[in-house]
Formats: C-alpha cells, structure tokens, sequence
C-alpha cells in the first residue's frame, strides 16, 4: 500500500482539482482524512463527490451534502447508474477557472473511482471490478479538450483489520482470519438496522457469531462432518457489503451532526409522497436529479 499511497501523493500534485470519492451508504467512513489533508496543503481544489447516490434515499443525501459542505463543495452522483453526473462537470467548472485542468480522482477502495473516469470520458474505458484494489496504478485519460483526469488505487487506511473491512477497504480473501471482521460489520449495521439479517439473508439469529453459523448452514457451506463454515460465511458478509449487495444507509445524526432540515427538505421536495427512493426531479444547483 506504500507504492498506492506514493502514486496518489504524486497524481495530487500534478492535479489542479482533487476529487475525493466515498461511499453515500456510509460517507463518513469512507473519507480519509490524510487524503484531505494532502489535498489542501498542496493548495489544490477538493470536491467531496458522494458516489453510489442510487442506493440511498434522497433526503439522506441531501442531509449529508449540506453537512459536507461545510467543509468543502460537495454533490453526490450515482456513476454505476449514469445519474447526476452532469452536475459533476459543472462542479469542476465552478471550483477553478484553470484551463485547461488536471483533475485527480481519489479515494478508499471500492467507492467507484474508475466508474466515474468511465463517466466523465463518455465511454467505457477502465475496467472496474468490486473487488476492492482493483486499481493498481495510475490511469490518465484526457476527458474533453480542457480536462485532463488521472484516476488512481484505492488507498487503505491506517487501521485495524476489522475496521477496515467495515470500511470496504479489505478485501476477506487477504484475511487469514475474516470472523472478527465479520463480527464487526454485523455489529456496526445491526446498530443502524437490527434486522438486516433477516431481510438480507433471512437469518433470524440475532447474536453475530450465531447468525453466520446459520447463513453458512442456509447457503450450504459445510466443512467435513457437516460443521458449519463460518469463515466462509464470514466472507460472503463482508463481501456483499464491499459489492454493495447489502445496503443499510447512515446517516448524518449517526454521527452527532444536526443538519439543518429546512435546506434538506427544500432541495429534495421532488421525492413523491410516501416515495423513500432517490429523486427523479430537479432540486437547486449543486443537487443532482438522480434521473
């Protein structure tokens, strides 16, 4: 991960514009502060872009795109779907007068940094995978006449094994031991959404350890003597969390933030009555109509 982090270090540097990719389930987990960090002392312009935006209700995003930006602009997309991006391009337009402009795309593994250079080049172009590390070196594209994007490897956070893999930054195939990381991530989402088990896997255990001894026995992964597989049980956990399979959304208060509800609600009145998905009308500028 040296050799990730020095490639980034160096793509910010040539970058006049640094966008920081993380995950609209969990934004705040999937920042990295000493990303930021190197962004604003090498005096470059850095765009918080909330990606996967399909996977969250829209009042969710605008809730944490209000709170982000009081740290630096910030809009939410959704690049796998095509949606929103459009704004994506007004955003690099509107931070920096610059032409033409180098712009760096960064981020934790598997937040669809690749995903959204496919986008701003208009084609499929970088081949992108779920598995997290995909990535392994810098790819420079030129996206229009005036911008020029360099799109880089996921870099890992200092940090403990299981708080990695909570954070999609681990592969469970790299764990000699993916229990513990399991066991951690179930606690997290139980936290936010008791029941996902049972909507995700139809397990009805409640204790961690008990529950994915019960997945492994659904699914069929036995060892000899028909001994529940839990290590493999483990892996598919944190695996469908990495592939976005499972999907439990957190929010700005699950942090201690207060975002201020009456700009929330205002940009995401396009939501029909009752409708708990992403938007498909227009809100202010700066929030993307997810259609």
């Amino acid at each position: 991960m040296r050799d990730a982090w020095a490639i980034v270090k160096r793509a910010v540097k040539e970058a006049d514009v640094v966008l920081e990719v993380v995950d609209a389930r969990d934004p705040m987990a999937t920042r990295s502060r000493e990303l930021e960090k190197m962004a604003v002392e090498g005096g470059k312009k850095l765009v918080i872009v909330i990606n996967k935006a399909d996977l969250v209700p829209r009042e969710v995003l605008e809730e944490w795109k209000e709170v982000l930006s009081r740290e630096y602009p910030t809009i939410y997309i959704s690049a796998r779907e095509r949606l929103g991006t459009r704004f994506l391009w007004r955003m690099i337009k509107r931070v920096t007068e610059k032409r033409p402009v180098v712009v760096a795309v960064v981020g934790l593994p598997n937040v669809g940094k690749s995903t959204i250079l496919n986008v701003l080049r208009g084609r499929h172009s970088v081949s992108t995978s779920p598995v997290p590390g995909w990535t392994k070196r810098a790819t420079v594209a030129r996206a229009a006449t005036w911008l020029k994007v360099i799109d880089t490897p996921g870099v890992v956070p200092r940090s403990e094994e299981e708080e990695l893999a909570v954070r999609g930054a681990l592969r469970p195939e790299s764990l000699e031991d993916p229990v513990p990381a399991a066991l951690k991530l179930i606690e997290v989402l139980k936290r936010k959404e008791p029941d996902f088990l049972k909507k995700c896997y139809g397990v009805e255990e409640s204790d961690p350890l008990r529950a994915l001894e019960e997945l492994a026995s659904r699914r069929n992964l036995l060892k000899k003597g028909g001994e529940p597989n839990v290590e493999e049980a483990a892996r598919v956990v944190i695996r469908d969390w990495q592939s976005d399979r499972l999907v439990v959304c957190f929010s700005p208060e699950d942090y201690g933030f207060e975002p201020r509800r009456n700009l929330t609600k205002e940009a995401a009145r396009g939501v029909s009555e009752g409708n708990n998905s992403t938007a498909s009308s227009a809100a202010r500028e700066g929030s993307p109509p997810l259609s």
